[in-house]
């Protein structure tokens, strides 16, 4: 094979002597490998996952064993939310880590899934009678009948190639797999860890981060976001914890007492990874130019379907930078800290807002209309998914909501009046609090 080495000397020969030495090194490297690689062709995947019982993913979390099978439940969970099939999905996450205790990953262990693929693509199955022989008939059938049963050559390249791809996106700069079944596993895996740490309470602190939650919660976000993935996010992870309930998920904690996840416990950690996600949500838009105080406003309405989320933010984002989004923001504010300060004096009036009142501004009349036909059109718009449409919608309250406060006292005289001017502010507040937390958008 060719190769190409870099050496900060000047070479009397040519770079011949520095060649054959990188040689023989290589040469050295690949018979290790081929070594292993028909070494581990004798073992397979039933002894690597026996072998597995007796490895710790974490003190606190148990066997990698318990690990796999975790991962194989929930990846058979969201296979139908991908696009893959759940058999599928589950045969690919069961095989996922068994290459952690081959030869060729205990000495490589960069090669972690892509030799486990290259396994899965080239099991016994597939071999010709001589290689058929020379493995045994046993574990060619345990491969055949457990794993490969009834699965076509293409089922087989799917299922290697999502062990090869589960690990993806590793990084910011790393592709992200678009395969469903590849999908399906890789989001299994970095799901699981994440729940696990967070049930055990081992989340990132300032710029630790040793398990590298934050570069797993990225990763599940760049595999739903890119794919078009919808994924009920707490719903997913709060389902998760539930693993991590009974039993307990550790014998002993420092103290000599038995750790147990309980219900509440597991409800808050569920909602703090929720939030983690949120924040790691808002590092990646704001790096894409996106502000940060619109994530927060979206995600302030407790939807937690990350591609309805973002879609949410950029039409926001569209809308807040037109004059109707700044000034009707600009009102919403008002209007808000108008009824926050009545707040504290008692509860708000409640009720439907009454027009033809005696002597009733007509500013306060359109902008009674105005906020009742917003309401409408929003909810037709939330319905579809339409954002666009949703903004178009609060955009016509910017000129009545002006108006209102130009012409109109809320905290009149009468009663009646200022009772009426406070719960259409109310329902001003209300309509555009299903778009999202106003509140919490600077400006």
């Amino acid at each position: 094979p060719h190769f190409v080495v870099v050496a900060n000397v000047e070479a009397s020969d040519g770079g011949k002597a520095l060649a054959a030495g990188n040689s023989r090194v290589l040469s050295a490297r690949l018979n290790d490998a081929r070594f292993f690689w028909d070494e581990d062709q004798k073992v397979g995947f039933k002894p690597w996952l026996k072998k597995l019982e007796g490895v710790t993913f974490h003190a606190r979390l148990g066997a990698m064993s318990k690990r796999v099978e975790r991962i194989a439940a929930l990846a058979r969970e969201i296979a139908p939310l991908v696009g893959a099939d759940p058999d599928q999905a589950e045969t690919a996450a069961r095989l996922s880590k068994a290459d952690l205790a081959s030869g060729m990953v205990s000495e490589f262990p960069e090669l972690q899934g892509i030799m486990g693929g290259y396994y899965a693509r080239h099991s016994p199955e597939h071999f010709t009678p001589t290689y058929k022989e020379a493995f045994g008939d046993g574990q060619w059938s345990e491969l055949k009948s457990r794993w490969f049963a009834d699965k076509t050559g293409a089922q087989v390249a799917e299922i290697a190639d999502a062990i090869r791809d589960h690990y993806k996106p590793q990084g910011p700069g790393d592709s992200v797999p678009t395969a469903p079944l590849t999908v399906a596993v890789s989001l299994a895996d970095k799901l699981d860890t994440l729940v696990g740490f967070f049930a055990i309470d081992e989340k990132p602190t300032g710029s630790k981060d040793p398990f590298a939650l934050r570069r797993a919660a990225l990763g599940v976000i760049r595999l739903v976001l890119e794919g078009g993935n919808r994924l009920e996010l707490r719903s997913t992870v709060r389902a998760h914890f539930e693993k991590f309930v009974t039993p307990p998920l550790a014998t002993k904690n420092a103290s000599g007492d038995t750790d147990q996840l309980g219900v509440n416990a597991r409800d808050r950690a569920a909602d703090g990874l929720v939030d983690f996600f949120a924040d790691r949500l808002t590092v990646l838009l704001r790096d894409q130019g996106k502000r940060h105080d619109l994530v927060a406003a979206v995600f302030a309405l407790g939807d937690d379907d990350l591609v309805r989320i973002v879609r949410r933010v950029e039409a926001l984002d569209a809308f807040l930078a037109t004059d109707d989004g700044a000034n009707l923001l600009a009102g919403y504010k008002r209007a808000s800290n108008i009824l926050k300060a009545e707040e504290k004096k008692g509860p708000l009036p409640s009720g439907m807002v009454r027009t033809g009142l005696p002597n009733q501004p007509e500013e306060e009349t359109a902008l009674a209309f105005a906020a009742a036909a917003a309401a409408t059109a929003v909810d037709i718009a939330l319905d579809t998914e339409d954002f666009a449409a949703a903004m178009t919608a609060l955009a016509l309250l910017r000129a009545p909501v002006d108006a209102f406060f130009t012409a109109v006292m809320v905290n009149s005289d009468v009663p009646e009046e200022r009772d009426n001017r406070l719960k259409l502010l109310g329902q001003v507040r209300s309509v555009m609090g299903r778009v999202a937390d106003f509140g919490q958008i600077n400006g």
